[in-house]
């Protein structure tokens, strides 16, 4: 099982530098607002005419989902996509609205899983994965690449690196966690933390590039969770969703982190400005 390097990364900047993926300091500036574009993109991309051709597919909670209904879009063709039957509502208006047809299913991954499988075999359409995939790895690891450039642009090099699905976790959802620390990857998550958008498990590819290159998975509380989307709204007026936040909810409220004892400029990324506004803000409604 191969895993991309770093100059397959800088090629892959090459190739989005040419496509709709624009680089901006804020994700949320992305029409999905997630860090879900430069992947889908770039795997989309590297498709061949005879692969495009009956259309693409993958199953998703809503940020990978909406990346590919545009990637497909741009290149004229279908796009299917399985979604939990719990995804939030403005995610599965926004995938309609890129012209995807969305496909429910139960909630649980093996079950998304199973009725993509379904809808592929009987369309015949190319899958492409949320995670698990050597295209969407790359192209997400250009965001590293260029949040580096911009510290160092603004004469603030950074010491350190928090991105959610490497380094920080829900305590609803630790499959990584575990996995991290027994050193086996966990297959099966259940779970219902409002985290969204990290419900599933760390795919294989995934797993093998944290167990060599992580220092550590940390872990914060639903509560830590929503109160870092809270600062975020308030203090900064930007919309992040609450898997966003995760990533920021260790560096402001994890005991863990702090006996680590990390000093200097540290990057946070956040990925996913997916909200119901319908329904009452998190903050409002979260028991811990």
């Amino acid at each position: 099982m191969s895993v991309p390097s770093l100059s397959d990364i800088e090629s892959a900047g090459l190739v989005l530098a040419e496509s709709s993926v624009h680089l901006t300091p804020l994700l949320t500036s992305q029409s999905i607002s997630a860090l879900a574009p430069p992947g889908t993109t770039l795997a989309v991309s590297r498709l061949s005419p005879s692969e495009l051709s009956k259309g693409v597919i993958t199953h998703s909670s809503g940020n990978h989902a909406q990346a590919l209904a545009i990637a497909a879009r741009s290149k004229g063709v279908k796009a299917y996509i399985v979604m939990p039957e719990n995804s939030p509502l403005p995610k599965k208006r926004a995938t309609e609205g890129y012209g995807a047809e969305v496909i429910f299913s139960p909630p649980l991954a093996e079950d998304r899983e199973r009725v993509c499988e379904e809808v592929r075999t009987r369309t015949g359409a190319h899958f492409i994965p949320p995670y698990d995939h050597y295209d969407i790895i790359t192209g997400q690891g250009t965001v590293a690449l260029e949040m580096v450039k911009q510290a160092i642009e603004l004469g603030k090099p950074l010491d350190a690196l928090v991105v959610p699905i490497f380094a920080a976790e829900p305590e609803l959802a630790n499959d990584c966690f575990q996995g991290f620390r027994s050193g086996i990857r966990v297959e099966r998550v259940v779970t219902t933390t409002i985290a969204d958008g990290l419900r599933t498990p760390v795919g294989v590819r995934n797993f093998a590039i944290i167990k060599e290159n992580v220092e550590d998975v940390i872990t914060v509380t639903e509560r830590q969770i929503v109160e870092a989307q809270k600062l975020v709204w308030e203090r900064m007026k930007m919309v992040i969703e609450p898997s966003a936040a995760v990533s920021l909810a260790v560096v402001l409220f994890s005991e863990a982190w702090r006996q680590r004892g990390v000093r200097g400029n540290v990057g946070v990324v956040w990925s996913g400005g997916n909200v119901d506004l319908d329904k009452p803000m998190p903050w409002t409604t979260i028991n811990e």
